[in-house]
């Protein structure tokens, strides 16, 4: 049975916008790994913020996109060690 694109596309948003609010940089702000961090994390908000635009227009295909590309920004952060997240989340692959 396919996914319904609706229900999906929820699901991705909330698992960016949860995943998020509980990565903690993890290096010092003033180091290289510490701008790394921000960077990461700007480009995951960045494309949450596109995918609510899409979504608005009414493209949930292009929305659903940017939410994934955002948790794999962040998702990608965490296995390198950019970002402290909670042991008890199923958020990340770690």
């Amino acid at each position: 049975m396919p996914a319904d694109l609706d229900e999906k596309t929820d699901r991705y948003e909330r698992m960016l916008a949860d995943a998020l609010s509980v990565a903690e940089p993890r290096p010092p702000a003033d180091t290289p790994l510490g701008e790394a961090a921000a960077d990461v994390a700007e480009m995951a908000e960045s494309y949450l913020d596109d995918g609510r635009h899409f979504r608005a227009d009414g493209d949930p295909v292009n929305a659903l996109a940017s939410y994934s590309y955002g948790y794999g920004w962040l998702d990608a952060g965490v296995r390198l060690g950019l970002f402290a997240v909670p042991d008890d989340t199923e958020l990340f692959t770690t």
